[in-house]
């Protein structure tokens, strides 16, 4: 078996990441549409715009490679969506239904770092400059959203489930 080294393990959580990011594109619709609040609705919509963009510099990463843009099934992701569902059919109506949907978008974001976080200290150690930066833009925005998710928490989506508690 041939040895795997970093730059085969980068590209396989690029796959990774990507796949993440096209499933979260799909999911961000079906909780605009699910949140109560209007800051939450609008949370969503414009996150779903920003992902879009990550895909793109995802996009990018890969043909630096010289590779197709392809997804690996991200079983993470995966399940971090499907708790964000449970949350929808259990708290449907209810007033802890933002926060719920809140709670599940921030999972997805810290996740997203995790995952931006690590790419990009491995294309740097790669040489890949250019794909370094596209991958830290796509942190930064995944870092200023966690930081509103929380400010929108605090301000409306927590406060609301905890005074109807």
């Amino acid at each position: 078996m041939a040895a795997k080294a970093l730059d085969t393990l980068f590209h396989e959580t690029l796959k990774d990441i990507y796949y993440a990011e096209r499933k979260i594109l799909k999911a961000l619709p079906k909780m605009a549409r699910g949140a109560q609040s209007p800051e939450l609705k609008a949370a969503f919509e414009k996150h779903r715009e920003e992902t879009e963009g990550q895909v793109e510099r995802l996009q990018q990463v890969f043909e630096m490679l010289g590779k197709r843009a392809q997804g690996k099934t991200c079983d993470a992701i995966e399940g971090i969506v499907a708790e964000g569902e449970e949350v929808m059919e259990e708290f449907k109506g209810a007033p802890a239904l933002d926060a719920g949907l809140t709670a599940a978008a921030q999972a997805v974001e810290h996740y997203e770092i995790a995952r931006y976080g690590t790419l990009k200290r491995w294309a740097e150690m790669l040489g890949m400059k250019d794909a370094a930066k596209l991958l830290d833009a796509n942190l930064q925005e995944e870092i200023k959203t966690d930081v509103a998710l929380t400010a929108l928490a605090d301000k409306v989506t927590n406060t609301k489930a905890l005074k109807a508690a």
